[in-house]
């Protein structure tokens, strides 16, 4: 895949069976990156390769809310994986070069800083949810 190329939910889906079904002990696993993190001292960006985006325009006003039909939060391992929401509509698919596992990273900026943060994807948590 481009490294600019659109994933679709149902191509997102296929992926995110396809990584949970890794076994192989790995260092990215061991992070266990299950909600939004600041990617772990352990781990390297070089580590990962972008395989697609989950960014529908890249020139477009992205929407900045989230989605937490029950409760969860940003930071919260069982939060959903909507692609259509905050931050999953701001982030790219990576793959780990070692293992094949699959991660969503984006980066988080405030007033004085970027912060670039990772998350596994994990096919439980997609939800084709609409804006």
């Amino acid at each position: 895949m481009n490294k600019s190329m659109f994933i679709d939910f149902a191509n997102l889906q296929r992926m995110a069976q396809q990584s949970a079904a890794v076994t192989q002990p790995c260092s990215c696993n061991d992070a266990q990156a299950l909600a939004w993190q600041q990617i772990p001292l352990t781990l390297e960006l070089d580590q990962f390769e972008e395989v697609g985006t989950l960014v529908q325009d890249p020139y477009g006003e992205p929407a900045f809310k989230e989605y937490h039909p029950a409760g969860t939060r940003l930071q919260s391992d069982d939060a959903p994986i909507a692609p259509r929401y905050y931050p999953a509509n701001l982030s790219q698919v990576l793959r780990c070069v070692k293992c094949s596992r699959l991660y969503l990273r984006y980066t988080e900026g405030g007033g004085y800083f970027t912060e670039v943060r990772l998350r596994a994807l994990r096919p439980q948590l997609l939800v084709d949810a609409p804006l």
